[in-house]
């Protein structure tokens, strides 16, 4: 059973959503991965965004942790449905709405997306059969969405390829545990 490692929440058992289409993300990487974030001092005051979000662990850690907005996208009906069990879990525990839930596919989700909407830190932890050209269309997408600091995470088999970066991006570590694999990257520098 999955649950939030840390923050005002921390312990917090979390909904899983049920059958084997998601796998979600093992309270090892995840202990791992935000250790890791909050060396970056990328969490708190953030406005995060969960793609492919599953059952909204990443983000509700995140928001946990002291992000201030997060927007967790989940197309699959079950999935929507636990996501926003979690969703409800947090904004309890945190005294407002801080997390959102989104059904949607995510090409949809981004293209619909404001103008000047900006996040500082997104996850991204697609199906394993989600190719890579679909992929590195998703990253050109949400690269027009990510504040000058912006943190990206991308979280796949160990035995895929590195993601296609767009050139508004570039990778700056990634990290392997067992079968994850982690990506992160960030902005380009602007001229």
């Amino acid at each position: 059973m999955s649950r939030v490692v840390a923050g005002v929440a921390g312990g917090t058992p979390l909904v899983s959503v049920p059958g084997s289409l998601t796998r979600p993300t093992t309270d090892r990487v995840k202990e791992a991965l935000f250790s890791r974030l909050e060396a970056f001092d990328v969490i708190a005051g953030a406005r995060v965004l969960d793609l492919y979000a599953g059952s909204g662990s990443l983000g509700v850690e995140s928001a946990s942790r002291g992000a201030e907005a997060v927007d967790l996208v989940e197309f699959d009906a079950k999935a929507s449905a636990v996501c926003q069990r979690n969703a409800d879990m947090i904004n309890t525990a945190l005294g407002g709405k801080n997390v959102s839930v989104h059904r949607s596919k995510v090409e949809p989700f981004l293209e619909r997306a404001e103008a000047g909407v900006l996040w500082d830190l997104v996850f991204l932890d697609p199906p394993y059969p989600l190719d890579e050209g679909a992929l590195a269309a998703v990253l050109e997408k949400l690269s027009g969405h990510l504040a000058d600091a912006a943190v990206v995470v991308v979280e796949r088999s160990s035995r895929t390829p590195e993601p296609q970066w767009p050139a508004s991006m570039e990778r700056f570590a990634e990290r392997k545990y067992g079968e994850t694999k982690l990506w992160f990257a960030e902005p380009s520098a602007r001229e």
